[in-house]
C-alpha cells in the first residue's frame, strides 16, 4: 500500500511516499480502507519529535481517518463496507488503517469521508474542553481563540448547537468570515481582542476562554475573564509556553483548566463512545459539519504541514490517497 512515512525528525519535509505492507489487523481492532485522512496539530509536532507520543521512525503519522470496513471483530457491530470514522492514533497517512474498536464509529448519510476525517480529533476535544473541563451552560459568552483553525471552527459550531454566546478571535481580516460561518455570534482581531471583549460583554468579561494557541496572549486572556470564569488551555500553536502569576487567579477567583483529551479519553473505557454518542445529533443534524479548507493528495503532504506550521488554514486539512 501507499504511505506517508517520517523516517527523520525534521519537520515537514521529512514527510516521504513509500510503498509499504498493508497493516496487520491486531484484536479487536478494525482494518480500513482509508479514503480521507485529517491532518491535526500533533502531526506537525510529531514530524520534530516534540509531541508527547515519540514513536520510533520511521513511522506513519496521522491519528484521524474515514473510509470503509475492510474487517472487523466479528462480535461487533461493524459489517465489511460500513462508512466509518476513526481514531487510528497513528498510521492514517496510508491507503489501509487499523483503528481500536471503542474508537470506531460508523459515519451518518450525508457525511462526507473528507468530513468524517475531520471529526474526532477536534469535535471530541471541543466536547471534552468546553463540557466537562469548563462546566459550560447556555448562559455562558465564551472567548474562542484561534478561531478560524480547526478547534476554533469546531468550538464555535459546538457553541451555537449548545445556545452559548461566542466571540471569536482572530488573526487576520481574511479569517473573520471563516469564524463567522462558523457560527461566532461576534468577530474581533487579535490585536485589540482585550478592550473588544470587555466593551461586547460591557465590562463584565467573558465566562470562558478557549485557547489552543497560547504564547503572548495569554496574560490578556485572563484579564478577560469575569469572576470565576475558566481559561481551557487547549494547546500552544503559537509555539511559547504561557506562564502565570497565581496572584492574578486569587484575586479574581478565576481558573487556569487543563484539558488533555487524548490522555484521559484514552485511560476511560467507554468514554470515547460516550463522547461520539453526545455529538451524534448534532453531527446528523448537520450544526456539527467540519469546514474543509483542502483537500489535497498524498503527495501534498509535506505542504499541508507546512499550511499548519504557517497557520494558513482556515478550517481542516484532510488528505487523499
Amino acid at each position: 500500500m501507499r504511505a506517508i512515512q517520517i523516517s527523520e525528525l525534521t519537520g515537514p519535509g521529512s514527510l516521504h511516499l513509500a510503498e509499504l505492507a498493508a497493516p496487520k489487523q491486531p484484536k479487536d481492532h478494525v482494518l480500513i480502507q482509508v479514503e480521507a485522512a485529517g491532518v491535526a496539530f500533533p502531526d506537525l509536532l510529531l514530524s520534530r519529535g516534540q509531541y508527547q507520543l515519540k514513536p520510533p521512525v520511521p513511522f506513519i503519522p496521522g491519528s484521524e481517518v474515514a473510509g470503509t470496513v475492510i474487517a472487523a471483530p466479528t462480535d461487533s457491530a461493524l459489517r465489511e463496507g460500513d462508512r466509518v470514522a476513526a481514531l487510528a492514533l497513528l498510521g492514517g497517512f496510508a491507503e489501509q488503517a487499523v483503528a481500536p474498536l471503542p474508537a470506531v464509529y460508523k459515519l451518518p448519510d450525508g457525511v462526507s469521508f473528507a468530513e468524517g476525517a475531520a471529526l474526532p480529533m477536534n469535535y471530541l476535544t471541543v466536547e471534552f474542553a468546553l463540557d466537562r473541563r469548563g462546566q459550560l451552560s447556555a448562559n455562558d459568552t465564551v472567548v474562542v481563540h484561534g478561531a478560524a483553525g480547526g478547534v476554533g471552527t469546531a468550538a464555535l459550531q459546538f457553541l451555537k448547537w449548545r445556545g452559548a454566546r461566542s466571540i471569536a478571535v482572530v488573526s487576520t481580516d481574511e479569517k473573520i468570515p471563516v469564524a463567522r460561518a462558523a457560527g461566532a455570534d461576534e468577530v474581533v482581531l487579535v490585536e485589540s481582542f482585550r478592550e473588544n471583549i470587555a466593551e461586547l460583554t460591557n465590562g463584565n468579561g467573558a465566562d470562558i476562554v478557549l485557547d489552543p494557541v497560547g504564547g503572548d496572549r495569554f496574560t490578556d486572556s485572563l484579564r478577560c475573564l469575569s469572576p470565576e470564569g475558566r481559561l481551557l488551555v487547549v494547546g500552544f500553536t503559537a509555539g511559547d509556553i504561557p506562564s502565570v502569576k497565581v496572584n492574578r487567579l486569587l484575586l479574581n477567583n478565576i481558573a487556569v483548566v487543563g484539558v488533555s483529551w487524548g490522555t484521559f479519553a484514552l485511560a476511560r473505557p467507554g468514554f470515547l463512545a460516550d463522547q461520539w454518542s453526545a455529538l451524534h445529533p448534532g453531527i446528523v443534524s448537520g450544526q456539527l459539519r467540519p469546514p474543509i479548507a483542502a483537500e489535497l493528495t498524498f503527495e501534498q503532504a509535506n505542504e499541508a504541514l507546512r499550511m499548519l506550521d504557517e497557520r494558513r488554514v482556515q478550517g481542516k486539512i484532510v488528505l487523499r490517497p
